[in-house]
């Protein structure tokens, strides 16, 4: 199993957007190492810088998933900035955290997924919290996301919805013990109350607890 860690993010002085750029080809050739942002159908969004409990919270799921994909090989994991080419929806959006299971890890281009993932996480900031939970949202189910998870931290609020056979979101609700199982991560299961935890838990105490180690 890897140990490689995955690098922190520094916040970069926010570019000015270039205006409209008619396809998302153009976005993502526009588009730099350090930027976040996001196009929709022509549109181009700087997102606001991150804030050290989001940058954590991405570190925290990101090598959690990280970990367990590579050691039951099931494909990729990536966190933000790195683009999502939504088709449908005419967009390409940053999710914060992404996973593509090996059937699908041909989409991972050199600079951007082209279509769908199979994951998408977003960490919720008081900025976000209506994109994340309407745009974002239906953008993700009309593309075929299969699971979108929201994590909102100054909330101390998870919600899981998973891709039904209609094409739509059905809502997972954890177990009475606040477990979550995920369909994309084939045996993956997160306590929830670990996203509440200060400081996060140790994330070697949790790969023992899956035995990973």
């Amino acid at each position: 199993m890897t140990t490689d860690v995955i690098p922190n993010l520094v916040p970069a002085p926010r570019r000015q957007p270039p205006g409209k750029l008619a396809t998302a080809e153009a976005f993502i050739e526009w588009l730099d190492d350090t930027t976040r942002a996001e196009w929709v159908k022509g549109e181009v969004t700087i997102l606001s810088p991150v804030s050290k409990p989001h940058q954590e919270m991405v570190l925290f799921l990101g090598t959690l998933i990280k970990h367990f994909a590579e050691y039951h090989d099931l494909g990729l994991v990536m966190i933000a900035p790195f683009p999502v080419k939504l088709p449908r929806s005419i967009s390409v959006r940053e999710p914060d955290v992404l996973f593509l299971t090996s059937e699908h890890v041909g989409q991972a281009l050199q600079t951007a997924v082209d279509g769908p993932v199979d994951l998408a996480i977003e960490i919720i900031s008081p900025d976000s919290r209506a994109r994340d939970h309407g745009e974002k949202y239906y953008e993700y189910e009309q593309d075929g996301v299969r699971e979108y998870w929201l994590i909102d931290p100054q909330r101390k609020k998870a919600e899981f919805f998973r891709l039904g056979a209609d094409g739509t979101y059905d809502p997972v609700v954890p177990s009475s013990d606040g477990i979550f199982r995920s369909d994309v991560l084939d045996g993956f299961w997160l306590n929830v109350n670990w996203l509440w935890q200060e400081p996060l838990p140790q994330v070697l105490d949790i790969l023992r607890e899956w035995k990973l180690v």
